[in-house]
């Protein structure tokens, strides 16, 4: 029976893999501490040995029909931003997949009812939202598998709870596998405009789009340190208001595959919270509680049957 063993909710900004020199001029002279945040992670977690695979909730990859994972045996190439190509360009990513994890993740569509399919393809697009982290966390780590999933821009909270839902069932339905969750993505997320951009580009959160914004932000991060999960769920419309990164899809995949509101997961910290252009980031692991992400030892995917309020 496959496991989630840790679970985190990490950011990916572009300026995390540019050059350290442009880093510190773009910073105000100092280091971004959403490096050093995941350079410490990488020491804390990813270079143990008591995990096999890592499975990305991708905030910028966004379907349309149905949930997507992909499920080559290797990915591998160069990667160019569309968004940002002076800053992200020919990027060398290479790692083993899951295809077994992800065809059984594909299998549970049904039981939680929705719609998940595993994709094969090389020629897939990869995101950053993978690809900056995988080079943080992964890269030099070559017998650790990447698995990819993406939010689905026609689904809604309760879509997204699901398809969490369905990937802890293939998980505990795969032999032996023990498996990394990143939610990869911002909290508040709003751009200052082009002609104010490059006045906002330093990290200090005083630069974040609004007062409100960045005390919402506080807010949540505040109760994930306290394992309050429910409260972050229990207040997404309010949350909405601030624009999340994909409406915060990546973060409700992640709690739907640890247990919803009965998560009681405690987060640690990397690095400070942190502006990029007007948007929150924060760097927040949470470890699994000894007696499991809900507290009972058991299995996290809540029954099917569990009344959510569609939103």
């Amino acid at each position: 029976m496959g496991e989630i063993v840790g679970a985190g909710l990490l950011a990916h900004v572009p300026t995390i893999v540019l050059p350290e020199e442009d880093r510190l001029e773009l910073n105000e002279g100092k280091e971004i501490t959403l490096v050093t945040g995941l350079r410490q992670l990488r020491k804390d977690v990813f270079e143990r040995d008591d995990y096999d695979t890592v499975v990305v909730l991708d905030s910028h990859w966004a379907t349309t029909v149905e949930f997507v994972v992909t499920a080559q045996q290797r990915r591998a190439g160069l990667f160019t931003s569309e968004e940002l190509p002076r800053g992200m360009c020919r990027m060398p990513y290479d790692f083993p997949g899951d295809p077994e994890l992800a065809r059984n993740v594909e299998k549970f569509a049904d039981k939680h009812g929705t719609w998940i399919t595993a994709i094969e393809d090389d020629y897939l697009p990869i995101y950053y939202a993978t690809t900056n982290l995988w080079k943080f966390l992964g890269e030099g780590l070559p017998d650790k598998r990447w698995v990819t999933i993406g939010v689905c821009q026609t689904g809604d909270m309760e879509d997204h709870l699901r398809l969490g839902r369905a990937l802890a069932d293939g998980i505990a339905a795969t032999p032996g596998r023990r498996v990394l969750v990143i939610a990869s993505g911002a909290l508040s997320h709003t751009f200052w405009p082009l002609r104010e951009l490059r006045d906002h580009e330093a990290g200090d959160p005083v630069h974040i789009f609004t007062p409100q914004a960045r005390e919402a932000d506080h807010e949540r991060i505040a109760w994930f340190k306290d394992g309050r999960h429910d409260k972050v769920l229990d207040t997404m419309p309010e949350f909405w208001k601030y624009k999340p990164e994909a409406k915060f899809f990546h973060y409700l995949m992640m709690a739907g595959a640890l247990g919803e509101q009965a998560c009681i997961a405690k987060a640690r910290q990397y690095g400070e919270y942190e502006n990029s252009i007007g948007t929150g980031q924060v760097h927040l692991w949470f470890d699994r509680p000894t007696d499991g992400w809900t507290g009972t030892g058991l299995p996290a995917a809540p029954s099917p049957r569990t009344p959510h309020s569609r939103v």
